[in-house]
């Protein structure tokens, strides 16, 4: 059996399996960890440990894509670690979100506890954050617009592309461990309006678009920019490229 270099958390997900496809198209051998099954997938669930004392074994690098938006993200990291601590101490690499330390949400609370866990766990361990998935931006604007007028916040994104974000990932797997990597970024920073128009435009569902003030602490997080790095537009891929291909392919 050839040796695994590489194991992918959440390897059939969205980001997950953008980074396996990069990491085996640069030659490198690739685990792919899922709580489903599927071809060249090894069966384990973090939530509760089994099957991941195996999945970890004998890999050089982790890259961690599985998350849980339902409170449960700092435990998933306890069992990785856990498991990787018996494991030969494998480099871990962490996908984190812009904004965790800025912006007060619960799931972005959840992200930054978990950061800390790779930092204090002892272990060779890279932490990256990026900006929103341009997926999540879609639907959010998308499900917005089907009303008669489009409700948007006065807020802007950097929406970037998985596609980015894995090839990050998969450079960071193969390198020496990083520790907090500088934040990675979509390649623009547009306002809801323009991104809800780019949207319309894709759908032809064009709809008035009215910008809103949100109140909250969470928003004017959001209005300051804290979710943003402007100083690193390292995402190639555009929104309305992103757009673009979704209609291509239908």
């Amino acid at each position: 059996m050839v040796d695994v270099r590489i194991l992918v958390t959440g390897g059939t997900g969205q980001l997950g399996s953008a980074v396996v496809a990069r990491l085996r198209a640069a030659g490198e051998e690739v685990r792919v960890l899922s709580r489903r099954a599927g071809p060249d997938v090894v069966r384990g669930d973090l939530r509760t440990g089994r099957g991941i004392d195996s999945a970890v074994a004998g890999v050089d690098a982790v890259v961690h894509c599985a998350t849980d938006y339902f409170g449960r993200e700092t435990q998933l990291a306890r069992t990785l670690i856990e498991a990787a601590r018996w494991a030969g101490t494998p480099h871990l690499v962490y996908v984190s979100i812009v904004g965790v330390d800025r912006v007060p949400l619960g799931y972005y609370r959840a992200k930054l506890e978990t950061e800390q866990l790779f930092a204090d766990s002892g272990l060779p361990a890279t932490i990256q954050r990026a900006t929103q998935f341009h997926g999540l931006v879609r639907g959010i604007i998308a499900g917005a617009a089907r009303l008669p007028v489009v409700p948007v916040p006065r807020i802007s994104f950097q929406p970037v592309d998985v596609r980015d974000v894995a090839r990050r990932l998969a450079e960071l797997a193969t390198a020496d461990p990083a520790g907090r990597a500088p934040d990675f970024g979509g390649p623009e920073i547009l306002t809801a309006a323009e991104l809800a128009e780019a949207v319309g435009e894709a759908t032809g569902r064009h709809r008035r678009i009215v910008p809103l003030k949100v109140p909250g602490e969470t928003f004017r997080a959001y209005a300051g920019g804290g979710h943003l790095a402007p100083e690193h537009r390292d995402g190639e891929i555009t929104f309305r490229e992103y757009l673009a291909e979704r209609a291509d392919h239908g």
